[in-house]
C-alpha cells in the first residue's frame, strides 16, 4: 500500500541522510524510487524531505517558526541518477531543495546544477518548480494544497476585499471563498500543462498577498 510504502521508504530516507558515510543513499533517491513518488504524493516525499534536514542538524532561528506547505499532488519529480551520479551530491541536492525558503536560494540552486552537471532534466525541473511553487504559496499564507483529480484547493488565504477585486482580475477562472479562506480552481490534465498552471497560480497569489491600500 502506498502508506506502507511512505513508512519504509521514509525510515530509509532518515538513516541514509544520518549515516550516510557508512549506508550511503543507492538507490533511495533515484530512478528505480520515482515509482514511490508518484504514489505517495509530493507532500509525503516532501515531508520525507523536510524531517531528513531537520535530523541531518540544529535548526535555524528561522527554522523554528517555519510550517512547510503541504502539497498533496502525484507527481514524477526526482533526481535520475545518470544526472547526479555521486551519493553526496544527490543528498546535498535534496536537502537544499527541501531546506530552501526563498525562490532565489532555489534558482541558484539551478544554475549550480545546469553549471556543474548540464541541463536538468525534466523530473528535476518538475521537482525545483514545485518546491518553488510551495515556497511562494507559504509566502501568501496558506498552509495546505489539495489536488483532486482536476481541482485545485489552497488553504488558507486571507483576502481584503481590495485584494478579491485583484485577484478576480487575474484570475477569473477562479473561486474564491471568504468564509472558509479556500482559492480553487480547475487544473488542466496534462502533466505539463498543470506544473505550468500551478506555477502560474503560486505568482499571482503571492503578488496579490502582497497588495496594500
Amino acid at each position: 500500500s502506498a502508506l506502507s510504502d511512505y513508512t519504509e521508504l521514509g525510515a530509509g530516507f532518515k538513516i541514509a541522510m544520518r549515516d550516510l558515510e557508512i549506508r550511503g543513499a543507492g538507490n533511495l533517491l533515484g530512478d528505480e524510487q520515482s515509482g514511490h513518488v508518484a504514489a505517495l504524493g509530493f507532500e509525503l516525499y516532501l515531508s520525507m524531505l523536510d524531517d531528513a534536514v531537520r535530523a541531518a542538524g540544529p535548526p535555524s532561528a528561522g527554522d523554528q517558526d517555519y510550517e512547510p506547505v503541504r502539497f498533496d499532488i502525484d507527481v514524477d519529480a526526482y533526481i535520475p541518477t545518470d544526472y547526479v551520479p555521486y551519493e553526496q551530491a544527490k543528498i546535498d541536492v535534496h536537502r537544499r531543495i527541501a531546506a530552501s525558503r526563498e525562490v532565489a536560494d532555489l534558482a541558484l540552486l539551478s544554475e549550480e546544477l545546469a553549471d556543474r552537471f548540464g541541463p536538468l532534466p525534466v523530473e528535476l525541473e518538475n521537482l525545483i518548480r514545485l518546491q518553488q511553487a510551495r515556497v511562494k504559496l507559504g509566502q501568501a499564507g496558506a498552509g495546505v494544497v489539495t489536488i483532486r483529480g482536476e481541482r485545485m484547493a489552497i488553504t488558507p488565504l486571507d483576502f481584503s476585499d481590495d485584494q478579491q477585486s485583484a485577484l478576480a482580475k487575474q484570475l477569473p477562472q477562479a473561486k474564491y471563498e471568504p468564509g472558509r479562506s479556500q482559492l480553487s480552481l480547475s487544473l488542466p490534465a496534462e502533466g505539463g500543462e498543470r506544473l505550468m498552471m500551478i506555477a502560474s497560480v503560486a505568482n499571482v497569489v503571492l503578488a496579490v498577498s502582497r497588495q496594500t491600500g
